[in-house]
């Protein structure tokens, strides 16, 4: 018995090591440049053992992006179901909140844009953000905003697709951003850094009736 649970423990050691390596790799150098290779070198294992437990770089880059989505998802579930604090409070912390998770993990954007035009059922079976959104506080309050007239725009889907633009867009454009702007890794990353405040500056002013 106790055999089996060392061989366990090593099992999910291994995995754990494989998957810090896969995303400090992928991290670097983005999903396309990255080999088996250099996840295997990285998580200091040899390239059989990498295949074993893992089939392929693509099923290794999804597990990852799954498995980041649902844990920031869990956390963004306690942010718009938060019954004590205002939309405009919401607002805020989905945005830094998002940008951040971004800035660690730049090729979640593309992950969201391949999974989603490939296989949408199948994503939102995994990671089901509309279920999660349709129902949560955040709704209900922004319902209750609009019909008080505190808010221009009654219809919250409106405000979902400009406050994902906003944040999802520069990322996705940064080829183009850093070039107009004559912009480095650091400069853009600072870039980033304002829109935590100005993103939510922007939305609610959006938001409010002329």
């Amino acid at each position: 018995m106790k055999k089996r649970e060392t061989a366990r423990t090593l099992d999910l050691s291994t995995e754990a090591r494989i998957k810090q390596a896969a995303r400090a790799v992928f991290y670097r150098k983005g999903f396309a440049a990255t080999r088996t290779r250099d996840i295997a070198e990285e998580a200091g294992i040899n390239l059989a053992l990498l295949n074993y437990y893992f089939r392929s770089k693509g099923k290794l880059f999804e597990i990852i992006m799954l498995e980041t989505l649902s844990d920031f998802l869990a956390n963004i579930r306690g942010v718009i179901n938060d019954e004590s604090t205002s939309l405009e409070c919401k607002i805020e912390q989905i945005a830094a909140g998002y940008i951040d998770l971004i800035r660690r993990e730049p090729e979640i954007p593309f992950f969201l844009l391949s999974e989603i035009r490939s296989n949408a059922g199948v994503f939102f079976e995994r990671i089901p953000i509309g279920k999660i959104v349709k129902s949560s506080v955040f709704i209900r309050q922004y319902r209750e905003a609009a019909a008080n007239g505190k808010i221009a725009e009654p219809n919250p889907l409106h405000f979902i697709m400009n406050f994902i633009g906003m944040i999802l867009f520069p990322f996705i454009a940064s080829p183009v951003l850093k070039e107009i702007g004559s912009l480095d890794a650091e400069a853009f990353d600072r870039l980033m850094e304002e829109r935590k405040k100005r993103i939510p500056l922007w939305i609610n002013s959006l938001m409010k009736p002329t």
